[in-house]
């Protein structure tokens, strides 16, 4: 075992857990701020998740902040990543959530890819599914892959689509 290898790589962890960090607190006094200008109340909880910032609001009825279809969250969200950008100067990949919506539409899209994946098993014939936003495709992405197919995404935003694909002859 190399021990210098291990402590360069636990202080580049360590690094990058205090830029993702700084950059959830940049976001979150970003988004107070916001909250304030709207006169709404949120609790706002900072994590880091799968190397990237994550920031949560919630609080009574948000459900401004979320728009028809996530659009209002979308935009919150890339204002916030600019406003992290403005002050690190680094490009953030932050994940913004309000009041759950993304957590339940996790779980919504994880269960579409689970049960198309089993419907192609069952028939052996691709399914197109509807046009989706890039996180919804990835995670349909994974739920079929866990499922052990195969998924593409085709077409161009903003009809882009994921197909789930029969296991091929050689499997």
């Amino acid at each position: 075992m190399n021990t210098e290898v291990d402590e360069q790589q636990a202080t580049d962890d360590d690094s990058t857990v205090d830029r993702l960090e700084r950059e959830g607190d940049i976001a979150a006094d970003y988004l107070e701020e916001l909250l304030d200008i709207a006169d709404l109340d949120g609790d706002l909880d900072m994590d880091v998740e799968a190397d990237r910032a994550a920031v949560s609001i919630v609080g009574a009825d948000l459900s401004q902040l979320i728009g028809t279809d996530g659009k209002v969250l979308e935009a919150l969200q890339e204002l916030t990543r600019l406003a992290v950008y403005r002050e690190t100067g680094e490009r953030s990949r932050l994940m913004l959530d309000i009041s759950g919506y993304r957590a339940d539409k996790r779980a919504r899209l994880t269960k579409l890819g689970e049960e198309t994946a089993a419907k192609v098993k069952e028939t052996g014939e691709p399914i197109a599914l509807d046009a989706m936003s890039p996180f919804e495709r990835k995670i349909v992405h994974d739920a079929v892959a866990a499922a052990g197919l195969e998924s593409e995404s085709e077409g161009v935003e903003p009809r882009r689509h994921v197909v789930v694909l029969p296991a091929s002859a050689d499997d």
